[in-house]
């Protein structure tokens, strides 16, 4: 079944260029014969082969042959004198069609030669891009793994040791060390997971009416430690409607945003997360209207270089390793879940410094005063 699918897709696309070359050529033979009386045959060749090396550059070597083997019965038949005949009266004439099917043949080979190589030389490239980015991979989890691993089985280690005589807030801290590491852990695995069905398209958000409030300071609770050293305000308007997205998806953008500002932001400085909603004029419904969420998360760090905006979302892009770590992937996640619901995020540097995330949510609202009728 598997082979017999891939006869067909090949016997189609053969025949769709066998197409394009019939008629490509039969469209130049129709204007040169439109301007026979003024043309030499020799310079409606020329057009032909012309026609036949563009031809080459598109498409494979059995619709070009066909196209040479076209060319030369149409330049002998309607071109060559006497016309409407398929002979050939001087040696001339012979050498011409002959000279004329090896060059045109000719041309097309190495055309589709020098496409081959091309296509070979995108593949090793793309191989090695491959093999970099496991790499980079690979070295960043052996960090990004290993520690909270190994904090945490030190720590089971050492209250398992029955020789050890720990005092309770020496447990208290080793429990918390414990309690560090595997949030550490379940984050890198949270978004090895979430990149892994980004890129196979499993991700299907699960809309519902969400508080980006509510979700915001649940987010900012599961990232006491690491936004301790952090001032974090939430600025919103006194009231705020409920946004229709994906609670689960939203949740991890906000994990990966605030801990993305924690880890590049100085110690004592502000990570201000805004909140607001405004009215779109791109979409309509007939019974209710569709608003703009609008999400922005600031810091007060060193903010990204202009080359490196553009890059900021691909995937294992980091800015420094050495000073924070990481497996590069936070930011490209928060790409991929934003667009997943249909929404785009837009990075920029603040004027008085830092970085500034925004993101857009073509989202459905619904008033609080609502619920109370539903």
């Amino acid at each position: 079944m598997f082979e017999l699918t891939n006869v067909s897709k090949f016997s189609g696309e053969t025949a769709k260029q066998l197409l394009i070359s019939m008629v490509t050529v039969a469209l130049v033979s129709l204007g040169c014969f439109a301007m026979r009386d003024y043309l030499d045959y020799k310079f409606t060749g020329y057009i032909l082969l012309m026609a036949v090396s563009i031809l080459a550059i598109f498409l494979s070597l059995k619709p070009i042959l066909a196209a040479v083997l076209l060319s030369v019965l149409i330049l002998n038949f309607f071109f060559i004198q006497p016309y409407y005949k398929l002979h050939i009266y001087s040696t001339e004439e012979a050498m011409l069609l002959l000279m004329f099917f090896v060059v045109a043949l000719v041309n097309g080979a190495l055309t589709l030669r020098i496409r081959k190589a091309q296509e070979t030389a995108r593949q090793m490239e793309a191989k090695w891009n491959t093999m970099r980015l496991y790499d980079t991979l690979l070295d960043s989890l052996s960090h990004e793994l290993r520690t909270p691993i190994a904090t945490i089985m030190g720590a089971i280690g050492i209250m398992q040791d029955r020789e050890s005589k720990l005092s309770e807030e020496n447990k208290n801290k080793l429990l918390s060390e414990m309690d560090k590491a595997s949030l550490r852990l379940n984050h890198q695995v949270e978004n090895l997971l979430n990149m892994s069905r980004l890129e196979s398209g499993h991700i299907k958000p699960k809309m519902d009416w969400c508080d980006i409030e509510e979700l915001a300071y649940k987010v900012i609770d599961s990232l006491t430690q690491e936004l301790s050293q952090h001032e974090v305000v939430v600025s919103k308007r006194d009231y705020m409607p409920l946004f229709r997205l994906d609670y689960g998806l939203m949740e991890q953008i906000f994990y990966n945003l605030l801990f993305n500002a924690a880890q590049y932001s100085p110690q004592g400085s502000q990570i201000i997360i805004s909140i607001e909603y405004r009215p779109s004029i791109n979409f309509e419904f007939s019974n209710e209207k569709l608003y703009s969420c609008v999400i922005r998360v600031e810091d007060n760090g060193n903010g990204f270089a202009q080359a490196d905006i553009e890059n900021a979302f691909e995937k294992f892009f980091r800015v420094d390793s050495s000073v924070t770590g990481g497996t590069g992937l936070g930011l490209s996640i928060v790409r991929g879940l934003t667009e997943a619901q249909g929404g785009r995020v837009v990075l920029e540097n603040r004027m008085t410094g830092g970085a500034r995330f925004t993101l857009l949510f073509p989202a459905e609202v619904m008033e609080l005063k609502d619920i109370r009728h539903e």
